[in-house]
């Protein structure tokens, strides 16, 4: 059985005079603003980069919680920050690199275990693999 979950956005305007909202299906993100500037320029608002980088530290983090359980020592303290580049290649703009930054405190368990069993979950958990690629598919709908 699969679990849908869902995100929304809106936008209105060209590229840099426009503004956005995104919202989230828990209502955790209810019409957040994004745009332009917010992307690029560093005004405030929220950005596709920064949500993908949220949702895949929280995925990570998740699984590898699960995983050093599984392992026998819980997880005292995870703290995961990922870093999304974007970058301008040829004519558009790619998100080229994400970089995990782990700290954690797991007691009982020594510090080459850790980091095979948070390298697994890197690889594991569903957000790293959607990230690879996975089909993408659209409908459209246009009044």
């Amino acid at each position: 059985m699969a679990i849908q979950k869902h995100g929304s956005a809106q936008w209105s305007g060209g590229l840099k005079d426009g503004r956005g909202s995104v919202s989230t299906e828990s209502g955790a993100l209810k019409q957040q603003p994004y745009g332009f500037k917010a992307r690029f320029e560093g005004v405030a608002g929220t950005n596709p980069e920064e949500l993908i980088g949220a949702a895949h530290a929280a995925c990570f983090t998740m699984a590898l919680s699960k995983m050093l359980e599984e392992a026998g020592s819980p997880a005292e303290s995870l703290e995961t920050l990922a870093k999304v580049s974007l970058d301008k290649v040829g004519e558009g703009f790619e998100i080229t690199a994400i970089a995990l930054s782990l700290e954690g405190r797991v007691p009982g368990m020594d510090e080459a275990k850790f980091k095979e069993i948070a390298e697994q979950a890197k690889v594991g958990c569903p957000v790293s693999k959607a990230l690879k690629a996975v089909p993408i598919t659209l409908s459209t709908s246009f009044a």
